[in-house]
């Protein structure tokens, strides 16, 4: 197998440590020839594993250790143990840009990983979601840039793992990953970010809410691409997505979602009525 191709340039990516290199490497992806898809994704590990150095965190048999490749810092604590602090203090501000830029390096990582970790998918799945990781590159490099101008850098501050962990408990099946994490976890940013951006452009800070704006435009798509493949796997193996969903969500123990929710971006994203008012449903018995 050519080791040039999109998924194996996504694994390649993926091992990558240091994030601005890693946000470099995505640039150019989804023009990258989607040849082996269907190839075993083993062999594809296998292959990528031997052109990378053993800086690049591989050693002997550990490719699945040095998944997602990432600095050693930020450190990675429990969401409890995230301090929140407030938005009135300089630091308080440089603690919220921190943790959205911790947010995007995350999603690249997961678009990389869900593009070389699936294999026998449509070659239209693979470019969407190498737009998305190049898309969430430019959210990462555009937050780190202006944490540096608040006197702060990306991993100085601690930082929580949670989105990753949602994407190790459903490696093992697309559909699951399609339900729990673009569906999910990353649609949860739809709600948040006009929030965030409000808190901003109240701190005074309108680069800040600048970049917000850009990041809830790119993500209504990103969304709308998770939506988009998990109907298709819904719709093959003649499944019932709303009531799928709410299978998966217990199967894997993913947190309920509290309103308020950004219904219009929701809309806008592909959400149907009814999984919107299951949604709506679900919040108010919580």
């Amino acid at each position: 197998m050519k080791s040039d191709t999109l998924r194996a340039r996504a694994l390649a990516a993926l091992l990558l440590t240091d994030p601005a290199a890693k946000a470099a490497a995505v640039a150019g992806l989804a023009d990258t020839p989607v040849v082996g898809a269907d190839d075993d994704t083993a062999e594809l590990a296998r292959g990528v594993s031997l052109s990378l150095s053993a800086a690049e965190g591989m050693h002997s048999g550990g490719i699945q250790a040095a998944m997602p490749g990432r600095p050693d810092r930020p450190q990675l604590v429990h969401p409890q143990r995230v301090k929140q602090r407030a938005m009135g203090s300089p630091e308080g501000r440089a603690a919220l840009i921190h943790s959205l830029t911790h947010i995007e390096f995350n999603a690249i990582n997961l678009a990389l990983d869900i593009i070389w970790r699936y294999a026998g998918m449509p070659d239209a799945f693979y470019r969407d979601w190498a737009r998305v990781a190049g898309e969430e590159a430019l959210h990462y490099s555009m937050l780190s840039a202006h944490l540096e101008t608040l006197g702060w850098a990306y991993g100085d501050m601690p930082a929580h793992d949670g989105l990753w962990e949602m994407a190790e408990r459903t490696a093992g099946d697309l559909l699951a990953r399609l339900a729990l994490v673009p569906r999910t976890l990353e649609a949860r940013g739809l709600d948040a970010s006009p929030v965030v951006r409000d808190k901003l452009a109240a701190a005074g800070d309108s680069a800040a809410a600048a970049i917000i704006d850009i990041i809830l435009r790119d993500e209504i798509g990103h969304v709308a691409i998770g939506n988009r493949w998990y109907r298709h796997l819904c719709h093959a193996r003649r499944l019932d997505p709303v009531v799928e969903f709410s299978r998966l969500a217990a199967q894997y123990r993913a947190p309920r979602l509290r309103g308020p929710f950004n219904l219009p971006a929701r809309r806008a994203a592909g959400f149907t009525e009814a999984e919107l008012q299951a949604l709506l449903d679900t919040a108010g018995s919580s």
